[in-house]
């Protein structure tokens, strides 16, 4: 890191400041203010924000390490503009027409308060364990490797990195607010953007071109049955993406992510009305065709300049690990340290804390947002508004505190970054997927069907992590047993498409057992209970362009498939 860097970087920091200081100086008066910014935000607004809290730390590191390893397989996760799209047109006129705040609230307007109590609490663990520390563990991995930096003041750099981000962030998201997450995200996302593509284009040049990578990554198989890194789609038996299990898996976690998670869903609910909401959304497809060629295809890249350097005697591009293996994980900061040109290494370096920053962010304003209103509202219900501000605050600072305190466990998961975190997701996905699909496609979907749908879920999902745990450590002699198979031999993909399916088929029964809600109850809130002006509302809230670019949308990603199927 040159001067010029360093100068780069205060420019950034400065520009941040300055946008954190107007936030705060708007006033956050009450917690629809303070979590959702007013519900008054533009649709340029809202896709940055989704785009720029989708992309953390696990992008940098996880999906760069993936593509640098197993070439194209988790492109499924990363081209899913059409998920968005669903988030646009299906979900976001029910969500605009309940005015609810979180979508544990959602499910309490549809079922009952214990379907709320229960997806609060899924959530909540999940941000903790998973999220929050998945970004600042990763976090601090990028830093210490673009800095080069062991240690500073006789502290390893990474703690020093990892805890001042998260300091940093929780500031301006404690008293900025929703706002200061839309804010600053309209700022970070350009800057990200610029960045990445910067890395991709000096990437290409250094490898000698596209062809170039085509040719190290197809040579290189990934399974004994002839696929190579650039195969999106796999063989049916490959251990790892069989590509039936991959498009299933893949659609029903981002289901769950894109549709019904408070993280993202959140950017929808700011919007001022239906029209901005949607238009947000489309935007926020758009961006989201984008991570592939930002960061998996980067990985790709530093792996066949690695390859590259290994055929011409040097030794090789990638840090090894101790085993001798590149290290997939230090793709993206290692493009960063190696190829940029002062100054526009410290560009890149601020569009790294860009990510960092929005994506930890959004998460700490969601968690408290959870906190705030499904918990501490709802058993203290006449708490003023100004109240609510403050516990959100105070919740944010709690969630800052259990984040950092999982970061030692978290660096146990190292080379594995990206796939533990889609095999966490893949279990807690199914269950809340099944109770809102079954929820608004479905009139006679009963209370008690949705939350033991939910339940079923979360119990099925604790159980495979806690048979992986088990099997993983000190249970590989144990021989074989049916339950081995259904909760730690079976591939991850399909079990979470059978998962879905168990859950679905709990709904059904149950709700066909028990009674069914009242016209009252769910007018409004599923498909068939529309009434003629709510139809006429939402129908006036798009037009022909709004259908032009989703079909672009689509467009592109069939593309995709076919290029590299």
């Amino acid at each position: 890191m040159g001067t010029l860097d360093f100068v780069v970087i205060w420019l950034f920091a400065l520009a941040l400041i300055g946008v954190i200081i107007y936030v705060v100086r708007q006033k956050n008066d009450n917690s629809g203010d303070y979590f959702l910014g007013g519900r008054d935000a533009t649709w340029i607004a809202i896709g940055a924000s989704i785009f720029a809290s989708n992309i953390g730390s696990e992008h940098l590191i996880g999906l760069a390490g993936a593509g640098a390893s197993s070439g194209m397989a988790m492109a499924h996760w990363e081209i899913q503009g059409w998920m968005v799209l669903i988030l646009a047109w299906v979900f976001v006129p029910f969500y605009e027409r309940s005015m609810v705040l979180t979508m544990p609230e959602f499910l309490e307007r549809r079922y009952n308060s214990q379907s709320k109590t229960i997806l609060s609490l899924i959530s909540l663990v999940s941000y903790v364990l998973t999220k929050v520390a998945v970004t600042v563990y990763a976090g601090g991995l990028v830093f210490q490797q673009v800095f080069g930096i062991k240690e500073l003041w006789g502290i390893d750099f990474f703690w020093i990195a990892a805890i001042g981000l998260v300091i940093i962030t929780a500031l301006y998201t404690i008293f900025g607010g929703m706002k200061s997450v839309l804010y600053t995200s309209v700022l970070q996302t350009p800057i990200l953007l610029l960045g990445s593509i910067i890395i991709l284009v000096l990437g290409l040049k250094e490898v000698g071109g596209w062809q170039k990578v085509l040719e190290y990554c197809s040579v290189t198989p990934v399974n004994e049955y002839g696929d190579t890194m650039i195969n999106l789609i796999r063989s049916n038996h490959d251990p790892d993406f069989p590509w039936l299990g991959a498009l299933i898996g893949s659609s029903i976690i981002g289901f769950w992510y894109w549709c019904t998670d408070q993280f993202i869903v959140q950017r929808v609910l700011s919007g001022r009305d239906e029209r901005q909401a949607r238009r947000g959304a489309i935007f926020g497809a758009y961006l989201k065709l984008t991570p592939v060629f930002l960061f998996l295809i980067p990985g790709m890249i530093a792996f066949a300049i690695h390859q590259q350097s290994v055929m011409s005697g040097s030794e090789g591009f990638l840090p090894l690990l101790e085993n001798g293996v590149h290290n997939a994980d230090a793709a993206f900061p290692t493009l960063v340290a190696k190829l940029l040109p002062a100054g526009v290494k410290g560009l890149v370096v601020c569009g790294i804390l860009a990510a960092l920053m929005s994506s930890l962010a959004s998460l700490f304003n969601s968690s408290a947002m959870l906190f705030t209103i499904d918990f501490y509202k709802k058993y203290r219900p006449e708490t003023p508004e100004k109240k609510l501000v403050l516990i959100g605050q105070i919740a944010t600072v709690v969630i800052v505190i259990l984040g950092i305190l999982w970061i030692p466990i978290m660096r146990s998961v190292g080379d594995v970054l990206y796939t533990y975190l889609q095999d966490v997701q893949s279990v807690l996905a199914p269950g809340i997927a099944a109770a809102f699909l079954m929820g608004i496609a479905w009139k006679r979907t009963s209370a008690m069907g949705g939350m033991w749908g939910l339940l079923s879920g979360f119990i099925i999902g604790m159980t495979r992590l806690g048979a992986k745990v088990y099997y993983t450590t000190i249970g590989e002699g144990t021989g074989d047993s049916i339950f081995k198979y259904l909760f730690f031999d079976m591939n991850w993909l399909f079990f979470c498409g059978w998962m879905l399916l168990f859950c679905i088929v709990v709904v059904v029964i149950v709700s066909y057992c028990t009674e069914a809600p009242s016209a009252e109850k769910i007018q409004g809130l599923v498909f068939g209970t529309l009434t003629p002006e709510q139809k006429a509302a939402s129908r006036a809230s798009w037009n022909k362009w709004d259908v032009i670019h989703s079909i672009i949308i689509l467009g592109i990603i069939a593309a995709f498939y076919i290029y590299f199927w």
